[in-house]
């Protein structure tokens, strides 16, 4: 699935996801005093002389919870920049050190007399198939000789990436941005299913479920969010049963490409072993015998997934009794196994 689209923003825009971000993957101490109903995202409102608002990057304003009323200095500034290259910046540190300087400058334009800069804490969050190599703190970036001690740069940025957490870790927190995670880095179909009806079963903020929701179907239906999708993404869920149908729906294309794929590799490795077998027998013969290895080797592949008989067959185009003799030879082969 292709997720590397504008509306990976929108959705870290809503507030609840935004703070499942912060209280479920930023391990810091300070993040359980910040006050989420007194928080402002700046991605669109805020207008900037120095600061190049991107298509994925996000600034938040929010306060700390034990602010004095008449202390204005409680607040922290939470930049968020969405890495979707595929490929490692090895200068990322660099590249958001700009960003916060930026920030800072249009800051001092737009706050006049102020004595102090305020906190911005600045996150990078990678959902790219590669690990990330590059170094976190700018210090790493610079040539250490000669020596310059405390006048040498020296800045680290907070990196979420989303490939780092297991699935088994993903499944143990199921929130919406966890859910994320399982299906930008561990997809599989079956499991998705299951665990966004779960979600929104459980999910309390039913607006940021369903915008969650909708756009995993739309990327599943069209591989990004088009611009004139981006009103269905506000629509609400009100039942389990909306979400039911609605993944079964998103999840077909999925399915039958699985299928597809499956049935290529399956008469793909029938022929080879046929036209193997074929030298002897003949091209047409061996073939014809390794296409039909290939259909049992994708009926095998199925009925391991738990596909119902039926549904194989109308694939295959194997008789159903035949895969019900598959299927018991599976079943055998699993209890040998185990003894």
């Amino acid at each position: 699935m292709n997720i590397h689209d504008s509306g990976y923003k929108r959705l870290f825009s809503n507030r609840t996801i935004f703070q499942q971000l912060l209280e479920t993957f930023v391990d810091q101490e300070w993040v359980h005093s910040l006050d989420f109903d007194n928080c402002e995202s700046l991605d669109k409102s805020f207008i900037s002389e120095h600061y190049k608002e991107t298509e994925s990057d996000l600034i938040y304003k929010i306060q700390f919870q034990d602010r004095p009323r008449q202390d204005r200095n409680r607040e922290i500034y939470i930049y968020i920049l969405i890495e979707f290259q595929s490929r490692v910046e090895p200068f990322m540190a660099l590249r958001v050190l700009n960003y916060l300087t930026n920030f800072y400058m249009d800051f001092l334009v737009n706050n006049k007399g102020i004595k102090k800069l305020p906190p911005v804490f600045p996150i990078v969050l990678y959902n790219g198939n590669a690990p990330w190599t590059a170094p976190v703190n700018l210090s790493a970036l610079i040539e250490q000789t000669p020596p310059l001690g405390r006048f040498a740069l020296d800045f680290e940025y907070f990196l979420i990436a989303e490939n780092e957490y297991s699935r088994e870790a993903l499944l143990k927190i199921r929130n919406i941005v966890s859910t994320l995670f399982l299906t930008e880095s561990h997809y599989d179909v079956e499991v998705l299913e299951v665990e966004l009806t779960n979600l929104f079963s459980s999910e309390g903020d039913r607006e940021a479920v369903s915008l969650f929701l909708n756009w995993f179907k739309q990327l599943s239906a069209h591989g990004r969010i088009r611009p004139e999708a981006y009103e269905s993404l506000e629509s609400i869920y009100q039942t389990e049963e909306e979400v039911k149908t609605m993944l079964v729906t998103a999840l077909q294309k999925d399915r039958e490409q699985m299928f597809q794929n499956g049935l290529r590799e399956g008469e793909q490795k029938g022929k080879q072993e046929g036209l193997r077998e074929g030298e002897q027998k003949g091209k047409q013969e061996g073939l014809r015998e390794g296409e039909q290895k290939g259909r049992i080797e994708t009926a095998k592949a199925m009925l391991a997934k738990g596909m119902e008989i039926p549904l194989i067959s109308e694939i295959t185009n194997l008789p159903e009794a035949q895969l019900l003799q598959l299927k018991d030879g599976l079943s055998s082969m699993r209890k040998g196994q185990r003894y």
